[in-house]
């Protein structure tokens, strides 16, 4: 399809998005792809009707392009717009992707892609039928997309640090508050509180920490083969959701990767990816440091602008090749493997066991938070 075709007109035309999820970080995300690329949203859904209110009067959106209730984005998507932008709770983008897709869009979808195995796989079709249609279909992950963070796996992967030994990785975080739910049934309560709801967000090593757990697969090549691990409710006590994790992965070669997650701190925090090797050390921190020490030492960065920065350049990269049609964009595959690796380790912390990840792979029920998938 020509890009002149896909708008109606010429390559340079105004881009126009219909966004599922109208809450902070669907205000957020739609404020930076209006002031970067001067793309519009001109159709949303959400949950919610007061967010959709508050969306069409900040945003200037039609009522008649605006879908309340937890099936709103299916009429959303048959909307006239280039792209869906998803910004929902994680347990719904498997459905809301492959709904865009089905429809002709474009999809930029926030991480993480699903909260449960099966729900990833669906994503992973999702993503094949984007590709198939020469359709963009870009995760958000900001690392990935940052010079600096490139240039250092770059030096890892050309040995910089010789031979990958141990890897520390971490994501050290505050408190999330709960939102007021008052008036609300248990399932809508329950979207509503979506963040501290194992289910619907996956708990927090998926929901979170998959920002970490994916540099450290990137690093690494691939992902882990095995894990174990613990994890718990202990300080930050709102909804089913743990706020402690402690995994040992196993990698290829025999690298062990320590990861920790803790969401209750007061006056700290890191999110830290750091691989030590044979010959030297690459440390990374999200928002922050980035360098190698040893042998061959390298200063990238005191302090990146990871989140920001990156999620400016992906939308700028993803309305340029929504316009262009070249080239086009997915990175399905590898956002999904992040995400089983943040599954694997829950698994493996819930039940306080070696679980492998062909075992993890092979998991067909979805999570309920109860059961350990």
């Amino acid at each position: 399809m020509r890009p002149e075709t896909a708008f109606g007109s010429q390559a340079n035309s105004t881009p126009e998005l219909g966004l599922i999820g109208c809450g902070n970080r669907g205000v957020w995300i739609t404020g930076h792809f209006l002031e970067q690329t001067g793309a519009k949203v001109t159709a949303i859904a959400d949950a919610f009707e007061p967010p959709l209110a508050a969306f069409r009067e900040k945003f200037g959106v039609s009522e008649k392009r605006s879908f309340a209730g937890l099936d709103g984005f299916r009429e959303m998507v048959k909307q006239k717009v280039d792209a869906v932008v998803i910004e929902s709770p994680p347990y719904f983008h498997p459905d809301h992707a492959m709904a865009a897709v089905e429809a002709g869009k474009h999809v930029y979808c926030a991480k993480p892609v699903a909260s449960d195995v099966p729900g990833t796989k669906r994503f992973v079709q999702a993503s094949e039928l984007a590709a198939k249609k020469k359709l963009n279909f870009l995760v958000d992950f900001q690392t990935r997309n940052r010079d600096v963070f490139k240039e250092a796996v770059s030096r890892v992967h050309n040995g910089g640090i010789g031979d990958p030994v141990f890897g520390h990785i971490y994501y050290h975080a505050g408190r999330n508050r709960a939102p007021e739910t008052t008036g609300l049934d248990a399932k809508m309560a329950e979207v509503k509180g979506w963040l501290h709801s194992k289910k619907l967000s996956g708990d927090i090593i998926v929901e979170q920490n998959v920002h970490v757990l994916d540099v450290g697969c990137w690093y690494l090549k691939g992902h882990p083969l095995k894990a174990i691990g613990t994890c718990g409710q202990m300080a930050r006590k709102v909804g089913d959701v743990s706020d402690v994790y402690q995994v040992t992965y196993w990698f290829d070669r025999g690298v062990k990767v320590d990861f920790s997650s803790v969401q209750f701190t007061k006056g700290y925090s890191d999110l830290c990816m750091r691989l030590y090797g044979s010959a030297g050390t690459c440390d990374a921190h999200y928002n922050g440091l980035v360098r190698i020490t040893g042998e061959q030492p390298w200063t990238g960065s005191e302090k990146d602008n990871t989140f920001t920065g990156g999620a400016i350049q992906n939308i700028k990269d993803f309305i340029h090749a929504v316009k262009s049609g070249s080239p086009v964009l997915n990175n399905g595959a590898e956002s999904a493997q992040s995400n089983y690796t943040g599954i694997l380790g829950r698994m493996a912390a819930a039940r306080e066991r070696v679980v492998t990840w062909d075992e993890m792979m092979a998991s067909a029920t979805p999570y309920d938070g109860r059961n350990n998938m």
